[in-house]
């Protein structure tokens, strides 16, 4: 049961992040694994400057992007976000039912908590996926055309409200 759970996380190591391979073009794009290791990243690094659990902080961050495993990674524009939702959930149920009771039951609610969005771990984490996203976004404006990753960092402008988390968005868009 927890191999089959492996393998199926370990698909996304392969599964290209939809957004910079459709809108920019590229034929490598980072996948959704080199995506989430990056949030983890900065998750460890942001919830121990702002004092919130870390822990909590970057399983969120890991498990945040598992549904797509299932599902693929769609682009907020591509379908509506109550079926995205709808597909996530059901995707996350599945994958979680590999697992052993209590470890399903610990990450469901983690789930669930990062989709309400009601605390601060959540919000962090929510913030940080936009945050990863401008990161990424200066790194293939060198190989693209600038003008294509304007509107990833502008999402991130506007998404990202947190002071300190904003402070660091601003330095990489120096």
């Amino acid at each position: 049961m927890i191999s089959e759970f492996f393998f199926q996380i370990a698909g996304l190591k392969k599964l290209p992040r939809s957004g910079w391979k459709i809108k920019l073009g590229l034929d490598d794009s980072e996948s959704v694994a080199e995506h989430s290791y990056m949030m983890s990243v900065m998750s460890m690094v942001l919830a121990d400057m702002k004092s919130l659990n870390s822990e909590k902080v970057i399983k969120m961050s890991i498990l945040h992007d598992w549904a797509e495993s299932k599902i693929g990674d769609f682009m907020p524009d591509e379908i509506g976000y109550d079926k995205k939702s709808e597909l996530e959930n059901y995707a996350m149920t599945e994958i979680l039912e590999s697992l052993p009771q209590k470890i399903q039951s610990d990450y469901q609610n983690m789930w669930n908590e990062f989709l309400v969005r009601d605390t601060p771990e959540a919000r962090l984490v929510h913030e940080l996926d936009k945050l990863e996203m401008a990161l990424q976004a200066k790194i293939y404006e060198t190989a693209t055309d600038p003008e294509k990753v304007k509107p990833f960092i502008i999402s991130a402008v506007e998404q990202i409200m947190d002071p300190d988390v904003k402070k660091i968005l601003m330095d990489i868009l120096k």
